[in-house]
């Protein structure tokens, strides 16, 4: 008797391998304090520069893994992706300095980027008609598992008074859950692999002028969630006395809208789910320029609005009208996204050592502005055309 894949418990592993890589970066910010100037004493710009492996790492895996997929299968990149993180979390716990704290980030962050390379794939080939909807409900766990993150920071360390060890540990609960959920499992091969596409139609798929936009794009949409929710830590600590419930807050309202994304992308599509999303993230991070207090949390809800749906409907768009891109295709998109963000961290760092967190946040605001007008075009230029699923 064939053995079938069971869809239900490769979707459920799949979520817990995702709260893992969101929960390290909740963690990783918490940690910001722990070894900043008034702990370790690194300077902001030094921990940025620690903490980008996270992202080139992240990218280099799903440059690597994603051609890796079709041809190794996603079983494999799974389980190396689970190797990486337990061996990045292991070292974390071990850190010191600025050395073991890069070393340790780096092996997490190409365990995040296996988690993405060989997953987001794997549930566009499981639900070929509605890829979007489920990447959608797939990345809830990007924000549900920092606010899992976040509240575990601030519970062991803030509350319970307890070491950033301990913190840092608690990682090996999902890591291990999801270890579980994975074994013996029957993985599905790529939708690439499903339709036949070849390798080099893939590569030569690359160039489409259309996706070559998007990964752009995909650079600006990163840098603007991730940039700024990474840095919450010195980018609020004058604003609230606890910025870590605001990188809750903000993830919380992001679980719940990817969890009801249906209804919005039926109505908006993915290209005016983008445009939305830039406009409110243009804003979201011009209010928390000009607030304090309790107004930083209605400042943070409406970038959270914005910043919702860019991550999974930039793969999603990837997906519907380019999925002859193949697994390459989705994991050159994230490995671009991540990317940006490395580049940005240490840049938000060197304003805030030598000017202040305004000066920060302000200049990262510009990069919505930009993706309002160029996913106004998009919107345009895609206007009466249909996904690839939907032309067959």
């Amino acid at each position: 008797m064939k053995e079938q894949i069971n869809k239900n418990r490769l979707f459920l592993a799949s979520c817990m391998a995702l709260i893992v890589t969101a929960m390290t970066f909740a963690i990783r910010a918490r940690l910001e304090t722990v070894f900043g100037p008034e702990g370790v004493g690194l300077t902001l710009e030094q921990i940025g520069y620690a903490f980008t492996p996270a992202f080139w790492g992240f990218t280099l895996a799903m440059l690597f893994g994603g051609p890796l997929v079709d041809t190794l299968g996603i079983k494999k990149i799974t389980w190396l992706a689970f190797i990486m993180h337990a061996i990045g979390i292991v070292w974390t716990i071990m850190a010191s300095d600025m050395t073991s704290l890069f070393i340790a980030t780096l092996f997490v962050g190409i365990g995040n980027g296996l988690v993405e390379a060989a997953l987001n794939p794997m549930i566009a080939s499981m639900y070929t008609k509605d890829k979007t909807k489920m990447l959608n409900r797939f990345h809830v766990w990007f924000p549900g598992g920092i606010v899992i993150g976040a509240i575990v920071g601030w519970l062991v360390m803030d509350v319970m008074g307890l070491s950033w060890q301990i913190m840092v540990g608690v990682l090996f609960i999902p890591l291990i859950a999801y270890a579980i959920l994975f074994l013996g499992q029957k993985f599905p091969v790529t939708e690439r692999v499903q339709m036949g596409v070849s390798s080099k139609k893939m590569y030569s798929s690359l160039a489409n002028p259309l996706f070559i936009f998007m990964v752009i794009c995909m650079m600006l949409t990163a840098a603007s969630e991730l940039g700024t929710t990474q840095r919450i830590e010195s980018l609020l600590k004058t604003s609230v006395s606890n910025p870590l419930l605001i990188l809750a807050f903000i993830n919380g309202i992001m679980a719940l809208g990817r969890a009801f994304a249906g209804p919005v992308i039926h109505k908006l599509q993915p290209t005016g789910m983008l445009v939305f999303s830039a406009i409110f993230t243009f804003i979201g991070l011009w209010l928390l320029t000009i607030t304090s207090g309790a107004m930083t949390f209605a400042a943070a809800g409406v970038f959270a609005v914005g910043v919702t749906f860019f991550w999974p409907t930039m793969l999603g768009f990837v997906a519907e009208y380019l999925p002859q891109t193949g697994a390459l295709g989705l994991s050159i998109m994230g490995g671009a996204g991540m990317l940006s963000v490395s580049i940005v961290l240490p840049v938000m760092g060197k304003l805030m050592d030598d000017a202040n967190a305004t000066e920060a946040l302000r200049t990262m605001s510009i990069l919505p502005a930009i993706l309002t007008v160029a996913f106004i075009g998009l919107y345009l230029y895609m206007k009466k055309r249909k996904p690839v699923t939907e032309q067959a």
